[in-house]
């Protein structure tokens, strides 16, 4: 297996050893795990129930391959890392404990972000705890903005309507904006057009499919709101408003775009190129309510863990401030429970990345489909997307995105049944 061990501990006769997955992301968040490890080892024994970890870091681009022959072969670790769609797989596949069994993890739940607890619960149980969670919002170049003479919303539920919204990109286009409207096309078709679009159909008032346990898509990726939100998107691409092929990512901060919709992890880089002209924006209000995306890596216990309650224990320690912060401060993220939010330089009260906490508190973010089949589901949308930008037909784009996906699901339901959920 492609996979480098850190952090291995010299264990007692008596110590309970946990084995705990990550994917290898950037270099520093790998740093960030490593020292997580060491001080989980090095803590009390009595704080970490005689409990040692050893960390094992997994390339990102294989993850979830390598969890699955894991899973297949009975050699899952006791504390596994995974995106945020996955869960519901693991969850029906028996894969996972469910945490709200464990009384050490009871004030760790009080304490997240409605948005990431429900991420982590399925069917009721949850499966799954994020350090932090992510968010969708407008970055502004104020200067354009303030240009055309336009409204700059501050506040989560303050965002431009569909017919501002509109106004804005028509005002910034004559005024020169080459295009006014960065939509992170560069990042290529896949689950970006996901994360990044679908909250354009949940602000119409549609979504990817139907909520409930039957889950299908006819009605919904394909019914009226869905088609008058990407009629709309459609309708940004056909004016000059988004660069569908961009050659570089340098729209926002070179100035061919005044307004960039993505998330907080371009902070940095748009705050060194803009300085005192950035502005950040919430995502604009389409229809009843605001909506943003969100979503993030988090952790579980594998069913299969020889000792649950040390898998608990650390656990509780990743979710604690210090080791909640440890992480945040390097990847940007939005930390996952009140008492990280108050302490973060970028997400306290005042803090420039605040908006996107309070958009997720909002109870603005809708998560991604909780279904075992989210990659089917993903992968239709966001080739609809790319038709629809090419200039497709909107509502037969939509409509093979529905099939696609209905069709999908009556082959897994005819499948052999994935096992039971285990028992606590």
């Amino acid at each position: 297996m492609g996979a480098g061990l850190l952090g291995l501990a010299t264990c007692t006769a008596q110590a309970q050893t946990i084995t705990v997955w990550v994917h290898a992301g950037p270099g520093p968040e790998r740093d960030a795990y490593a020292a997580s490890v060491k001080a989980f080892n090095e803590r009390p024994a009595a704080l970490r129930g005689s409990a040692q970890a050893q960390l094992m870091l997994v390339p990102e681009a294989t993850y979830g391959d390598e969890v699955a022959r894991a899973a297949a072969a009975g050699r899952l670790p006791c504390v596994l890392e995974f995106d945020g769609p996955n869960v519901a797989a693991y969850a029906a596949g028996g894969q996972l404990l469910p945490l709200d069994g464990f009384d050490r993890l009871a004030s760790v739940r009080r304490t997240l972000l409605s948005s990431v607890a429900r991420q982590g619960t399925v069917n009721g149980r949850l499966y799954s705890l994020g350090q932090y969670d992510s968010g969708l919002a407008l970055w502004g170049n104020r200067e354009w903005l303030q240009k055309v003479g336009v409204r700059i919303p501050a506040r989560a539920d303050s965002g431009w309507t569909l017919a501002e919204f509109e106004d804005v990109l028509k005002k910034l286009k004559a005024a020169g904006v080459a295009s006014p409207l960065d939509m992170k096309f560069n990042y290529g078709v896949g689950e970006w057009f996901t994360y990044g679009f679908a909250p354009i159909l949940q602000g119409f008032g549609g979504d990817l499919i139907d909520r409930s346990e039957h889950g299908r898509a006819q009605g919904v990726i394909n019914g009226p709101a869905a088609v008058k939100a990407m009629s709309s998107f459609q309708g940004w691409v056909n004016a000059g408003y988004v660069d569908t092929a961009p050659t570089d990512d340098k729209a926002f901060v070179s100035g061919r775009s005044a307004l960039s919709w993505v998330g907080h992890w371009v902070f940095k880089d748009y705050r060194r190129a803009l300085g005192e002209r950035l502005v950040l924006l919430p995502l604009p209000h389409f229809g009843s309510k605001p909506v943003t995306g969100s979503g993030s890596w988090n952790f579980g216990i594998a069913a299969s863990c020889a000792h649950p309650q040390a898998a608990a224990a650390f656990i509780e320690h990743l979710m604690s401030r210090v080791e909640i912060l440890r992480v945040t401060d390097i990847n940007g993220a939005v930390p996952a429970t009140g008492a990280a939010l108050a302490f973060s330089p970028d997400y306290a009260l005042g803090g420039p990345l605040r908006l996107y906490a309070e958009q997720l508190m909002a109870g603005h973010a809708r998560v991604r489909p909780q279904t075992p089949h989210y990659p089917l589901v993903s992968r239709a949308f966001a080739q609809a997307v790319a038709q629809i930008a090419k200039g497709a037909d909107v509502q037969r784009a939509l409509n093979t995105a529905a099939e696609t996906i209905d069709q999908g699901l009556a082959r897994a339901a005819t499948a052999t049944p994935l096992p039971a959920k285990p028992k606590q």
